[in-house]
């Protein structure tokens, strides 16, 4: 009985362990013709939750508390790559106009948005020191609510308004104009078209382990830990 021969696949060190996190050798065996180009397609798919472990030691923030939301953070990632795999294996097999599919493509904003938001607010912490009182952020703040005291009043009052959810200062990149949001959950309530400049978390998980039901203590503990640079740099 003749053997098949096979040919070695040749892949670059990150698409072999991109591979590789995929199941690894088991799926490039079931997988031999699978093309560089395919490759390229699968992982342009595929979302990688980023590491945010040099925000442990932050003062303020114990790293069991980081740790912890670090963990749910991953978890907006991983369903975000399931959804994308079942709804695109639906739509291959014809089963788009399904009840299960569309409940799965709404399911989809949430926890995109999950992952995303949480991101932004990951990458607006880290900062020591206020913010830069020449800079171009504190101006506009200033400009817009007559001073940065009045816009920060503002930010903290929303954060403390009863319920979960999160607080958002926008940019409209139309007018230029920063607004103060509350968004109830992920996926609803964004102002389309408007960047998110400054996000503050503000459900149970991002404090209560550290401070209880003391929602303003961990206000001013983020207010403590702005990177204001990487704030200032999200303005349009």
């Amino acid at each position: 009985m003749r053997k098949e021969i096979l040919k070695p696949c040749i892949f670059t060190r990150r698409q072999f362990l991109f591979l590789s996190s995929l199941g690894g050798m088991a799926f490039l065996s079931g997988q031999r013709n699978l093309s560089l180009a395919q490759v390229g397609t699968v992982e342009k798919m595929v979302y990688t939750a980023k590491d945010y472990s040099g925000l442990l030691g932050m003062e303020g923030f114990s790293d069991a508390l980081l740790r912890n939301h670090f963990t749910l953070y991953q978890g907006y990632v991983t369903n975000t790559n399931k959804l994308i795999d079942t709804t695109h294996q639906m739509l291959k097999e014809g089963k788009a106009s399904s009840p299960e599919f569309a409940e799965l493509k709404r399911r989809f904003g949430w926890e995109f948005n999950g992952m995303r938001l949480h991101e932004y607010y990951f990458e607006n912490l880290g900062g020591k020191g206020g913010l830069e009182k020449k800079g171009k952020l504190f101006k506009k703040i200033s400009e817009e609510f007559g001073s940065f005291e009045t816009w920060e009043k503002e930010f903290r009052a929303i954060g403390m308004m009863r319920g979960i959810g999160w607080t958002i200062l926008y940019e409209d990149p139309l007018t230029g104009k920063l607004i103060n949001f509350w968004i109830n959950e992920h996926d609803g309530g964004h102002p389309a078209g408007c960047n998110p400049i400054l996000i503050l978390d503000v459900f149970e998980h991002a404090f209560m382990i550290d401070y209880g039901l003391k929602r303003a203590d961990y206000m001013e503990a983020f207010f403590k830990n702005i990177h204001w640079k990487a704030v200032e740099k999200r303005l349009g």
